[in-house]
């Protein structure tokens, strides 16, 4: 989506710490942790603040840097820690990367035949995306990788059981845009977005996509971008839930 919204917008798309290519977790994660490190690289870029897009876990952080005053606006992609208490699910899902960690770091070596076949592309995409032959190899490969060599899967997921998600959304002043997939494996529509529903932000402006997984930006990227420029331009949707039907 990059180019999208270049066009519209001078970007930064910082990597989160303790992901692949991303600051190292010198000190006990929390959220607070991951913000405070988002905000230095907002300040290296001057920006005091921000039209903010964040997919699952950033996602949540978007809501967490709104919570600060850093946002001018938020649109969230499947934004993480929506589950309602006592949903079991939320275990399964967060216990669910350290796994699929271990599984890729075994399939590394294997890394170019996968991308060269078709199934090897659909398996590699299917908790991401329900839409994949558009995704370049190069992209899938370089995915993979970043998972593999992602050295903070343990304590993230170690944090995110332990203290699970809390969001002070009283704070969050500025315009909001959460946008879902009908086909999201990881945060299935509507069960994992209920606090953001019903207690949090029932009040945002809602985007349900038909047919898209958990990465709208990879499933349909040219009408996630427009549902980004659209928002940050003020230009909202009719409704505070709209059907569409999506495709890449």
């Amino acid at each position: 989506m990059l180019p999208a919204l270049e066009r519209h917008h001078d970007v930064l798309a910082p990597t989160l710490p303790g992901h692949a290519g991303g600051p190292s977790l010198t000190e006990p994660v929390s959220a607070t942790v991951i913000l405070e490190a988002i905000e230095r690289a907002m300040d290296r870029a001057g920006f005091e603040t921000a039209h903010i897009v964040g997919n699952s876990l950033g996602g949540f952080l978007a809501f967490g840097l709104a919570t600060r005053g850093r946002a001018r606006s938020v649109v969230a992609l499947a934004p993480a820690g929506g589950w309602a208490a006592g949903d079991e699910s939320r275990k399964r899902t967060i216990s669910y990367f350290p796994l699929m960690q271990k599984l890729v770091r075994m399939a590394i070596p294997s890394l170019d035949a996968i991308v060269a076949s078709e199934e090897g592309r659909r398996r590699a995409t299917l908790m991401i995306a329900s839409h994949y032959e558009h995704i370049p190899r190069e992209l899938i490969a370089h995915q993979l990788l970043g998972a593999a060599s992602c050295n903070g899967v343990q304590p993230l997921t170690e944090h995110a059981l332990r203290e699970g998600y809390e969001l002070d959304a009283a704070r969050i002043a500025c315009p909001v845009r959460i946008v879902w997939g009908t086909d999201d494996k990881l945060l299935p529509w509507p069960s994992a977005a209920t606090r953001y529903r019903t207690e949090w932000l029932p009040h945002a402006d809602w985007v349900v996509l038909d047919g898209v997984g958990h990465c709208p930006q990879l499933d349909a990227p040219r009408e996630t971008a427009a549902l980004i420029v659209e928002f940050t331009h003020g230009r909202l949707s009719q409704s505070h839930t709209a059907a569409r039907r999506a495709g890449p």
